[in-house]
């Protein structure tokens, strides 16, 4: 259990992200934690960039917002859609590019099930890497292009590797979207290394906190095994997801 800790305080930088760029800051929850269980990072993250739209907690401290992160598919989406439907909660999907091409058939179920649809970013770039006009090309060709193929206009963002600047996020806003971080995530993206499905459940359980947003990847069999379970977990706290 100390090292899934250890590693939930580490910036979730995903399998696919490059080292930090210089200019970048890189997001991480971290592990202190205030009176109402509310990590320390997400905190300041909305405090300091909330004036961008950004977000990495909800107003509504009775609900919980689990999002999965849609790199590839790794044969677990559909599983955990069934998941879903079967316990009656909606979630976020944040999509790249290659996802939005590769699975209309998995897309066209999330938005037929009412989930939403968010978007990460057309090749998955991280945003500090680009100027001004590439990442509006980043945002903007998956947004026309998930709107043309699937008749869906997303506003929601979420940065790659959880990298930003104070001006790509102003840029994001500007776009009409509003960027969406999290406060609560885990080494969940390894698929050759998956955590142990009781202590991922028991960790996931324990970081619970009211206007939570939960980072969860659909390339885990992990999240896919101990999903309905975790929702149970979450509602008998007394939270709605």
């Amino acid at each position: 259990m100390k090292r899934f800790l250890a590693l939930a305080g580490m910036l979730a930088v995903m399998q696919f992200c490059t080292p930090l760029h210089a200019a970048a800051v890189g997001y991480g929850q971290g592990v202190e934690r205030d009176a109402e269980n509310r990590p320390a990072g997400a905190l300041q993250f909305q405090a300091e960039y909330g004036k961008y739209g950004a977000y990495a907690l909800s107003d509504d401290t009775n609900r919980i917002i689990l999002t999965f992160d849609q790199g590839y598919e790794n044969g677990f989406t559909a599983g955990i859609l069934d998941t879903l439907k079967e316990k009656g909660v909606s979630a976020v999907f944040f999509l790249t590019g290659d996802y939005a091409k590769r699975e209309p058939a998995l897309v066209k179920r999330m938005l037929a099930e009412g989930h939403t649809l968010g978007n990460h970013g057309m090749r998955h770039a991280a945003l500090p890497a680009l100027n001004e006009a590439e990442t509006e090309n980043e945002i903007l060709s998956l947004h026309e292009l998930v709107q043309t193929n699937y008749g869906y206009e997303m506003q929601y963002f979420r940065p790659p590797c959880g990298e930003y600047t104070p001006e790509a996020l102003a840029k994001i806003q500007s776009l009409g979207y509003r960027t969406v971080l999290w406060s609560a995530a885990y080494v969940d993206w390894k698929t050759d290394d998956q955590p142990d499905p009781a202590e991922a459940l028991q960790l996931l359980t324990d970081a619970a906190h009211g206007g939570a947003v939960y980072l969860l990847h659909s390339v885990s069999a992990t999240n896919a095994a101990i999903l309905g379970d975790l929702i149970d977990a979450l509602r008998a706290k007394g939270y709605t997801l």
